[in-house]
């Protein structure tokens, strides 16, 4: 494959002109954006609705905004954004510009700059120099060699592919990534776009954004209508969020600068005691130059209130206060209720205004001003600290406090749902690797390849796998799917792992495996019911629902035996499971077995299996119904036979390229991830 380009031609026409020089009418649209995950898709949502706003205006030249254009715009917006987040890890600025140009040939272009503060981290893809088409560059380094698109990824490729030309360009503490877009592509004018929900939209994008060029704020916008769509807004942005520490991220920049020039919260570990001291978890600044200096005054001593305190502002000193508070070393943080600390400096008190310094460190603001703390909590358990503060001030409104109150209630229950996840999904994770096989066994003459991806992190999987050597110079393997997820599939897997093992071992054949696992499956499946029955003997013969089910699993098990000549034996059975499908290296693909009965489901069966040659170049593949049952809309991956289409194609490739190839086709079947576990077992004869 071709290195990435680093720059596209530009073509030169009459009357057009390259990104930074146009001389004909601009309208831009400007945001700034968090370094989190959720940066790309506000961007992506605010270049739509800033495209159908000019649209709606009757801009001339947005008669030529396509559906292709739109998506374009799009797509390199979010390249080049996520590029940023992940590379710089800065407040990210966002200007879509769209420029104009007369004379006989009219022309008119799409313009994205995206800007990040951190010059120095080189965009991926290039390294450092900066594209031949940019006018602005002010450095002049020699090219270095391109870097290999195997290590960086085809972000920019996609950006050169899409975009007329783009570069990048050094200032002083920035780096702007830039592309240009020609509006070429006319078509009739669209329906005029739905006013409220372009307000919606630019406003989701917006309230991610710092804004720090903001310096004014005006508190009367915090009336009956105000403060509740703020309430609203926040709480859809913490609500889905299942890390603490993103959630704490996102609060910040919600905080600051709508209601304070400054905010910092703690976090107080888990389980921790009262001993434990509270975490640091985010600090933000309106001005980015006060950011480190306020998290070295904040991280002298961690912010503690009174235990008596409730759920209410409480008024501190400001952290950089020489006079009063632990900055300074002077004992107890403040006195509780929303009226105490008039002494301490917050109020305006001695030393609120003209007070030196703490020690050495640095004064992260202009002024010093009002700082109100309030504890999280939720469950009636506390969980952290919220400090906000604003400059040069003597006291908050009381209608700012009585909003940051609020909003500490929303960010109280968003972080006790982080970690209800985080505890589950730990949980989950321990629990799942002591039912799967810590190292699966190699079959000599046979190369192994194993997929497996729990659709969600905290909930047990319901698929499993196994791979184990058997007395008689027999290897074993076992791909199953249990009914269900989480406990209940946890339990039968508890019980199904262990008793193949044990039946394999004791030298059973395949078939009699599976009917003495479906007898022990029923069995206790039995024990269950009675137990249900006494139950409801106990409780006066009522009808209890306890939610138990009919115990049962698919489950594809097979031996492997080497032969003499090269190759393997395979003998498969497979109960109510995706067949197995056998690849000849001519391209070839077959089912390995028949189609038999779920096991734990019916008494009296009596499973068979199939025996065939595995020779050298042949290739086994065996998967659960997370893959063949994948869905796209109402297709699934397997229509037509989908999934034997796929492995076709796979004639020739070592185990784990093939394993890696089915996996990349599943995911790319659908746009939304998978929704089931996905496993799947590649055998392959050496």
């Amino acid at each position: 494959m071709a290195p990435i380009p680093l720059q596209r031609d530009t073509v030169q026409r009459p009357g057009t002109i390259r990104a930074g020089y146009a001389h004909g009418p601009r309208l831009a649209s400007r945001t700034s954006l968090p370094g989190i995950p959720l940066a790309p898709s506000a961007a992506r949502r605010f270049v739509r609705v800033a495209l159908a706003e000019w649209t709606g205006l009757g801009v001339p030249a947005a008669v030529g905004f396509s559906d292709r254009l739109a998506d374009d715009a799009v797509t390199v917006t979010n390249e080049l954004v996520t590029n940023a987040v992940v590379h710089a890890g800065t407040t990210v600025d966002l200007v879509l510009r769209l420029e104009e140009e007369g004379g006989e040939e009219p022309s008119a272009a799409l313009v994205l700059e995206v800007t990040d503060h951190h010059p120095a981290r080189p965009v991926s893809g290039d390294e450092p120099e900066a594209a031949a088409g940019d006018p602005a560059r002010t450095e002049t380094e020699a090219p270095t060699e391109l870097p290999d698109p195997a290590e960086y990824g085809r972000g920019l490729q996609l950006v050169a592919t899409l975009a007329e030309s783009w570069g990048i360009t050094y200032r002083t503490g920035l780096k702007t990534v830039w592309a240009r877009l020609p509006v070429d592509d006319w078509s009739g004018p669209p329906a005029p776009p739905d006013r409220d929900s372009l307000r919606r939209g630019l406003r989701a994008a917006e309230i991610l954004a710092p804004a720090a060029r903001r310096t004014e704020r005006d508190d009367a916008v915090w009336d009956s209508r105000g403060a509740p769509a703020f309430l609203a807004e926040a709480s859809d942005l913490l609500a889905g969020q299942l890390d603490e520490d993103l959630v704490a991220a996102i609060a910040g920049q919600l905080l600051v600068p709508r209601l304070a020039d400054w905010c910092a919260i703690w976090l107080e570990a888990e389980g921790g005691g009262p001993g434990a001291e509270p975490r640091l978890a985010r600090v933000w600044h309106s001005d980015e130059t006060g950011m480190e200096p306020l998290r070295t005054a904040l991280e002298r001593e961690p912010l503690r209130l009174p235990a008596d305190v409730g759920s209410g502002p409480v008024h501190v000193p400001v952290p950089w206060s020489a006079q009063h508070g632990p900055y300074a070393g002077d004992g107890p943080y403040a006195e509780s209720g929303p009226g105490a600390g008039s002494s301490l400096g917050a109020e305006g008190g001695p030393g609120a205004q003209d007070g030196p310094h703490a020690g050495d460190v640095p004064h992260p603001g202009s002024r010093d001003g009002a700082a109100l703390a309030f504890r999280i909590t939720a469950g009636g358990r506390a969980l952290g600290t919220v400090l906000v503060g604003r400059e040069g001030v003597a006291r908050m409104p009381e209608a700012v406090a009585s909003l940051i109150e609020d909003f500490v209630r929303r960010l109280g229950l968003a972080v006790g749902a982080a970690r209800a996840y985080t505890r589950q999904a730990t949980i989950s994770r321990i629990l799942q690797r002591g039912l799967l096989p810590s190292k699966v066994a190699e079959i000599p003459g046979v190369t192994s390849a194993l997929v497996y991806e729990p659709s969600d992190d905290g909930v047990v999987g319901g698929d499993f796998y196994d791979i184990f050597p058997c007395p008689g110079d027999r290897w074993c393997f076992v791909l199953g799917d249990v009914q269900g997820s989480g406990p209940e599939a946890a339990v039968v897997t508890g019980l199904a792992r262990p008793w193949l093992r044990l039946l394999s071992r004791e030298g059973f054949g395949v078939g009699e495996v599976l009917d003495r696992l479906n007898r022990l499956l029923l069995d206790d499946a039995m024990e269950a019911a009675e137990a249900a029955a006494l139950m409801v003997a106990a409780a006066g013969g009522q009808q209890l629902h306890d939610g138990s089910q009919s115990r049962f699993l698919s489950l594809l098990y097979g031996e492997v035996v080497p032969l003499p000549g090269g190759g393997v034996r395979c003998t498969v059975a497979s109960a109510g499971h995706p067949l197995p499908l056998l690849l000849r290296p001519d391209g070839s693909v077959r089912p390995a077995a028949e189609p038999q009965v779920l096991l734990g489901v019916v008494e009296d069966v009596a499973y068979e299996s199939q025996v065939f040659d595995l020779a050298p170049g042949d290739t086994l593949l065996c998967v659960t119904d997370g893959v063949t049952e994948r869905r796209s809309g109402p297709l699934m991956f397997d229509d037509g036979d989908g999934l034997a289409r796929v492995l076709a194609g796979c004639a020739g490739l070592p185990a784990e390229a093939t394993a890696e190839r089915i996996r990349r086709a599943v995911h790319e079947f659908a746009e939304q991830p998978p929704d089931d576990d996905v496993a799947l077992l590649v055998l392959h004869a050496d």
